[in-house]
Order: C-alpha cells, then structure tokens, then sequence
C-alpha cells in the first residue's frame, strides 16, 4: 500500500492551529513564506512517496549486514540517501554560513515526519547528523566547525552519537572511555561503545562520531565528561579524508525491527579525537544533540503511527467481513468497532502531530526572539513530544494490526513490522520513564511556571470557544483545571512521590494538550475536523481523569512491595 504524505494536515495546523504566522511575524526567517513553505512541503512529500517509501520492506527483509569489518546496507539505501542530501533536506534548519538553509526547526519537524513514515530505517541517518550539525553549531571550535559542518551539511559525511557503554546505559556518568592528551591539541580515544545508530555506512565519504570519554584529571560522575569529535577517516585542513583512523564496529546488533538501520558495537583503539567544547563539559555539548534527537525520535514515533493508520484504512476500506453496522457499506469500516478504532487512530495522531509542531514553534520562536518563555515552552514541552510521540506510534502501529485482523498479524502485509520498528522509539534518546522525571524534575524546577502558562492558554482558549462549541469547551476547561491541581501536588512533594506519578502526569499533560489543539481546529473548520475533534475530546481527553489519579497517588505503595514480594 502506498504511503501519501498527509499534506493537508500539515498546512491546516501551520496555519490555524500551532500560529506559523508568529514566527513569520518576527523576520527572523524571511525565507519561511507561505509559498516557499508550501513548496517545500511537496517537494519532501515527492521524496517520501516515491523515493523513500518503496524501501520500507527493502530495508527490513534485506537488513543491514558486517561483512569482513565493511558495514552493507540494504539495496536502494546508498541512491536514497543522495536523494535527501543532494536535495538538501539534510540541511534545512542548518546555519547558512556553512551550507545551511536556515530555514525553520518546524519545517525540519514537518519533513522528518514524512521521511519517517516513508521509511524510517533510513531516515534515523540524517537525523543523527541534523542532531550533531547543531551540537558542533553551539560548541565546537571555529577549526572543527570550518571542516566539519560544510560536509556535514551537504551530506558527504554523516555524524553518529557515541554515549552507551556496555556497564553505562542512561546512567551515563558510569562510562569508562578514555581520552588521553597527545600534545599536540589531538587526544587518543580508547573505549567501546554500544548501541550506535549507523555506526559505519557503505555510503558516505566519512562518519564522524561524536564521542563521549574521560580526560586523565576528570572527576567522577557526569561532571567528569567530555566530548570529542572522532572521525573515520582523518580529515587534512580541507577536509579531504585521508588515513583510517583506528576505530572499528565490531558488532551489529541483532534487532526486533529497523533491520535496514546498522546499530553498532563500536571500538575505539587509540583513536585520534579533537575536543568539542570545554574540558569536562561534554554533557552540555551533547545534551544539544540529545534534545535536538528527542523531539526528532518523537516525530518518528509519529511518523511510523501515520503509516501505519494508512495501510489500516487501507484494508479497512477494501475487505468485507460480515454484515456491517452501515447500510450504505460493505467493508469493515463499517463496522462501529472498527470505525471506533480508526477515528481514534486518526485524532491520535492529529493531536500529538499538533503537540510536535508547537514544540518546534517554540524552539523557532525563541531563537527569533530569544525571550525565555519561548525557551522554557520548548524545553517544557520536549520530554512530551518525545515520550507521548513514540506511545502513540507504538499505540497506533499496534491497532493497525487490530483493525487487519489475522492480515495484520502476517508479516507479508507490513503492519507488523511498523509495530517492531516503532517499538525502539520509546527506549532510545533517553527512555519514556526518564523523559517524564525530567518533566516533574527539571522542567517544573521553575516552579511551575512554564507549565502554568502554557495551562493558562489552553483554559483562555476553551473560554474563547464557549461560544460555538459549549459543550467541547466546558470538557477542555475542566481537564485543564484537573491538570493544574495536579500539576500543584506534583510541585508540593518530593521526588519520590513525582517519580512515581510522572508517566502519567506526562501522558495526562498530552492528552489536555492534544484536546486544546483538537478544539482550535474545531473552531477554524466546521467540517471533518471539528467531528474529529468531538472524537479526541469525547472519547480520548476523558483518559486524563484515571492518569492523574495515577500520577498524584505517590510512591508509598510501590515501595510497600519488596524485591521478594514482586518475586512471588
């Protein structure tokens, strides 16, 4: 079944729901007008369909393989991938002075939404070097920048991300890679590392990893890191590859999906490596790249999710199966069930799909203006548009099997495998668990601040919708005043208590926002879109009410069971 980029989607919630029109307004981006925003939305769309789509099932029956030290990829993905740099996609938001189009993060978001739906596999590649484009951008020094960031951009090389270690998961501050100083401004890396997405590449001219290492005199713990750029290939001063650098993969992974994806073991002997950044301080370099991935892993899981609702409307629409609860329809989807599953498939990814681009509305806006609420709205919402974005590819993907039936359950027809592929969303960049700490944690540290005006907006605009739509706006508001009542217990308790009610606070957080995005497109179409909205509102918002009751339940329990006990 071929996947068509949801278009329409795109440029109805730009314009009317996520405000487009403020970054506009701010000259920042002269280039975003609505022509070339159009534009580039065909054009990414063309790339997807036609391009990148037809390696979907490629990548995974023809996975990525080690042969004699030499990463093969899958057929198709060596022409593809030049398609994407050659067209620039690589580079959309990248700076202009190094071959950049300086053009919005929301436009990058719109893009590798489609590009993830076409084919995911391939499209985690250019992600992971958007992601260190921005890190060496903000941290590296001006000579790591000249040489680097033009091949980066273009596309002739591509950049990985090197933290996991064997013993070091998310606790990354347990990593024992070293780095030793050579005299010569250079340092010797010596490690492994584990768990490296496209790793090597038959490709590219060079990969170039940004490593995570102890310098000899660090201290312990995550205080103690730093970040180097370790290439494949060792780069002269203008940037022609040269001498292999003596980094190996050793291993790939042998994965439940993303198959056409290679994700190394990594050894590093003595490595030649050149610090990003200061001495010590290479969490904050890479916790640039790291937020940068988790709002583009949370556009995967809803880019998978979109495929997915695709092939289960598909089958819907052409298999018939007993008699229907619709007259006028012989197919399943006519079914009340049926029809229940895909409505709600469909608001789903509407809703997260709006949280996604406002997120990156706001990483715009504050660059635009760099007012520090635009940048507390960002960070605010980062951990939801990763967590909640990956749960509803996983939640959809799976009832994409549902509504196929014993169709869907057989890998021939491809749903499965949006199920396995989506599946490691929810883990990497940092898993759903950790992202939802991080919003009771860090992201309330301002004492609810960016979280109580981002509340303030949804009850303003439920009040402004009493109007036309009473009845939406009163369910709206009152799970808007539920989420700040929550969001005050959270902000009175310690950690232990937030920590174990943060899964559903975050989830509950999403769904209010996904039913205030969900209404203002109800009041700018009075068609599909406001019965779509009735559908989230009715039948999705009203999860919110057993998640807080989740979320503020605290930690007492939880712990009143033992080891044992949960071994019994």
């Amino acid at each position: 079944m071929p996947y068509r980029a949801p278009l329409s989607d795109f440029r109805f919630l730009l314009d009317h729901v996520v405000r487009f029109d403020q970054l506009r307004a701010t000259g920042r981006f002269p280039d975003a007008s609505e022509a070339t925003t159009d534009a580039i939305l065909a054009e990414a769309a063309r790339l997807s369909e036609d391009v990148l789509a037809p390696l979907q099932r490629v990548g995974d029956q023809n996975g990525a393989r080690l042969e004699n030290g030499v990463v093969r990829t899958p057929p198709g993905f060596a022409e593809a991938y030049r398609a994407i740099a050659e067209g620039g996609w690589i580079a959309i938001s990248a700076d202009p002075e190094h071959g950049g189009m300086g053009l919005p993060q929301t436009l990058a978001t719109a893009v590798n939404d489609m590009m993830s739906s076409a084919c995911l596999a391939l499209q985690i590649n250019p992600l992971m070097t958007q992601g260190q484009i921005e890190a060496l951008e903000h941290h590296a020094s001006p000579e790591i920048k000249a040489v680097y960031l033009p091949k980066l951009i273009s596309g002739a090389w591509c950049g990985t991300m090197n933290l996991t270690e064997p013993q070091a998961g998310s606790d990354v501050g347990a990593l024992r890679t070293r780095a030793a100083p050579r005299g010569d401004g250079s340092y010797a890396i010596t490690g492994q590392k584990i768990y490296i997405s496209w790793g090597d590449n038959d490709f590219t001219q060079n990969v170039c990893h940004l490593v995570l290492a102890r310098l000899p005199d660090a201290p312990p713990g995550t205080r103690g890191i730093s970040l180097f750029m370790v290439p494949k290939f060792l780069p002269d001063a203008d940037g022609t590859p040269g001498a292999r650098n003596t980094l190996q993969v050793i291993s790939l992974e042998h994965k439940m999906g993303l198959h056409g994806a290679p994700t190394a073991v990594m050894e590093y002997d003595g490595a030649t490596g050149w610090l990003v950044g200061a001495p010590h301080q290479g969490m904050a370099a890479m916790f640039t790249m790291m937020n940068n991935a988790r709002v583009g892993v949370g556009v995967q899981g809803i880019g998978v999710a979109e495929a997915a609702y695709q092939l289960a409307l598909a089958h819907a629409r052409a298999r018939v199966q007993g008699k229907t609860q619709a007259a006028a329809s012989d197919m399943i989807i006519g079914h009340a069930d049926v029809r229940r599953m895909l409505s709600m498939m469909k608001a789903d990814i509407f809703a997260v799909r709006a949280i996604a681009l406002a997120n990156a509305v706001a990483i715009d806006m504050a660059q635009a203006t760099g007012e520090a609420p635009w940048a507390a709205r960002a960070a605010f919402l980062t951990p939801i548009t990763k967590a909640h974005g990956t749960e509803i590819g996983i939640q959809v993907a799976d009832a994409g099997i549902q509504v196929q039936g014993g169709m869907g359950y057989v890998e021939e027809t491809g749903a499965a495998q949006f199920l396995r592929d989506v599946r490691v969303t929810a883990i990497y960049e940092g898993t759903n668990g950790i992202q939802a700490m991080d919003l009771v944690g860090r992201k309330l540290g301002d004492g609810g601040e960016a979280a109580f005006r981002l509340l303030q907006e949804i009850e303003d605009g439920a009040e402004a919708a009493r109007t036309d739509l009473p009845d939406l706006a009163e369910e709206v508001w009152q799970a808007a005043e539920s989420l700040r009542e929550a969001t005050e217990w959270m902000l009175a308790r310690d950690m232990a208590d937030r920590a174990a009610g943060a899964a559903p606070y975050l989830r509950a957080f999403a769904r209010v926002l996904g039913a205030h995005y969900h209404l203002r497109a109800a009041r700018a179409d009075t068609g599909a879109r406001r019965a779509l909205a009735r559908v989230f509102i009715t039948r999705i918002l009203p999860e919110h009410i057993g998640l807080l009751a989740q979320a503020r339940a605290g930690a007492a329990a939880l712990y009143a069971l033992s080891d044992e006990d949960l071994a019994a």
